[in-house]
């Protein structure tokens, strides 16, 4: 039985230090095979492509011994030692272009040196140039980038994007000008932009983020779980006290979904895997312990964006293409850090359809978001939530709706409150968080309800105004008869009619009944 880690990175580190490694070196053989290979791999954070890059690194410096027993082993490959270029942007500062350029120089100078190579240009891209020209005598060059799209992801909304994008731009055109004396080059990052030469001039490159031949090449199928990590699994099957079958049912609810080609098969999140059997068997959100990006959000509320649309979005193939860091857009954003995976595609319209792949990046991100557009902070949340979710279990709407009024006290002067579509989100996000079922913005054959919420003994059909009464609200369900689709529910069903006040930005409002054998009952 091997050690799990989830904060050793490299590939030989784990090797020596006999970690438990996963075996993905049958896709670094296709990717080697050819005599030249120059390719992109995008992923979200914490997803192995560190590791990745540094397996590639072992396997060109010719270190055939830390392969033993696994894939690439057994391959018709002669294990020459080439040249290696491996820079990694999550270790390189970038607040400014001028600090970027300073380190790019002294990580260049310091692989020059370990070469024994001395360097006399003067910037980085120069200094890649010469670097790349002096070492291809000794054979052809590797170079490894890795988060090529840090830089400008931590200045995505800040005064040096630009410059540090031509700064990036300057960098990477190095890569297509010495195509002559390279024998592989990879880049990964996390998202796919356009315009910053690795795309708009490297026309050579070959994206495969969404080759079905490497869907899997990150992450962890099912069947890879089940073999790799029985020993854990076993262990955590006594320490829950649960059955195996529930234990392999919850790590795949929390921790799957992630999906990269519509064909595919779904994988789990490795760093999630290993701290959750590193924690004893603890389902957290270990995957957002770094939290989410702040330009994410307010790239959301910039676009006053319609969140409960992520449960089931559909885009076409151009929602995945590369996009301007100057004009960006959520759905691809999204999809490419991580937080929407594909869950289908439909040949006839030609449509994907992606949501959330799994519980940990749905609760963590909806916590975030509250966090962001309610004034009640995540870390004394938990009580009012917990009141919350016993209100709509007990079917206390004045309990439930008193609550849910926490959530939308002190919200800033700052947020402009224009429609009803601010408080449907608050709202949409706060039950998310709850744990009780909620569809928005539900259709039916007469209009189209604001909510729907489901316990396991009733249904809450919900409608809002922001400038109209509660009682028009009300009558608004009775009238379209939101209600008839789910008569034959077995449960109790309850019509809400809550009022907004633009001014107390707050519900001032509200009135229900209790439909009972197809008549509305006495207001509750």
């Amino acid at each position: 039985m091997k050690s799990l880690t989830s904060s050793v990175y490299t590939f030989e580190d784990l090797i020596v230090g006999n970690f438990l490694y996963v075996d993905k070196t049958e896709y670094l053989w296709q990717l080697i095979q050819p005599a030249k290979g120059i390719y992109f791999l995008a992923r979200p954070r914490r997803f192995g492509k560190s590791l990745t890059l540094s397996t590639l690194k072992a396997v060109f410096q010719g270190k055939k011994h830390l392969f033993k027993g696994l894939a690439l082993e057994s391959k018709p490959y002669d294990w020459k030692e080439y040249p290696v270029i491996h820079l990694d942007f999550g270790e390189i500062p970038a607040k400014s272009v001028k600090g970027l350029e300073a380190a790019l120089r002294q990580a260049i100078d310091q692989i020059a040196g370990d070469y024994g190579v001395k360097l006399s240009s003067d910037t980085a891209a120069m200094k890649l140039s010469e670097l790349i020209r002096q070492l291809q005598p000794r054979g052809k060059v590797v170079i490894l980038i890795d988060e090529y799209d840090k830089p400008i992801l931590d200045n995505i909304s800040l005064p040096p994007l630009e410059e540090i994008r031509r700064e990036m731009e300057d960098f990477y055109s190095i890569i297509k000008a010495t195509e002559p004396y390279q024998r592989f080059v990879l880049l990964t990052g996390v998202s796919k932009f356009s315009k910053v030469s690795v795309f708009s001039k490297l026309n050579n490159l070959t994206d495969i983020s969404m080759d079905a031949n490497y869907a899997t090449m990150f992450g962890y199928t099912q069947q890879e779980l089940e073999h790799n990590f029985a020993w854990y699994i076993d262990r955590a099957v006594e320490q829950l006290k649960m059955d195996r079958v529930e234990l392999l049912r919850q790590l795949k609810l929390w921790y799957n979904g992630y999906r990269f080609h519509h064909k595919a098969l779904t994988v789990y999140n490795p760093v999630s895997i290993a701290k959750f059997f590193e924690s004893g068997g603890e389902f957290k959100n270990f995957w957002f312990e770094t939290g989410t990006p702040g330009f994410l959000i307010d790239l959301l509320k910039l676009n006053n964006y319609d969140l409960p649309s992520l449960e089931n979005l559909e885009l076409d193939e151009t929602g995945f293409s590369a996009y301007e860091i100057t004009r960006l857009a959520v759905e691809p954003l999204l999809f490419q850090t991580g937080y929407i995976t594909l869950h289908g595609y439909n040949p006839e319209t030609m449509l994907y359809t992606l949501g959330y792949p799994n519980m940990e990046v749905k609760n963590a991100f909806i916590r975030n978001l509250m966090d962001v557009f309610t004034p009640v902070r995540k870390e004394i949340a938990a009580s009012h939530i917990v009141k919350l979710s016993q209100a709509a279990k007990s079917g206390s709407i004045d309990a439930f709706m008193a609550q849910m009024r926490i959530f939308f006290s002190n919200i800033p002067n700052n947020i402009t409150l224009k429609n009803e579509k601010y408080y449907q989100t608050v709202f949409y996000l706060v039950l998310k968080l709850v744990g009780i079922y909620i569809d928005a913005e539900v259709n039916t054959e007469s209009g189209r309800i604001d909510a729907v919420l489901q316990t396991s003994d009733r249904i809450i059909i919900a409608e809002f105004k922001l400038r109209d009464s509660a009682e028009v609200a009300l009558l608004q369900i009775k009238d379209k008869k939101y209600y008839e689709k789910y008569l034959n529910s077995g449960k109790e069903i309850i019509l809400l009619g809550a009022a907004f006040d633009a001014k107390t930005r707050n519900i001032e409002h509200w009135t229900s009944e209790v439909i009972q054998d197809n008549t509305p009952s006495l207001p509750l």
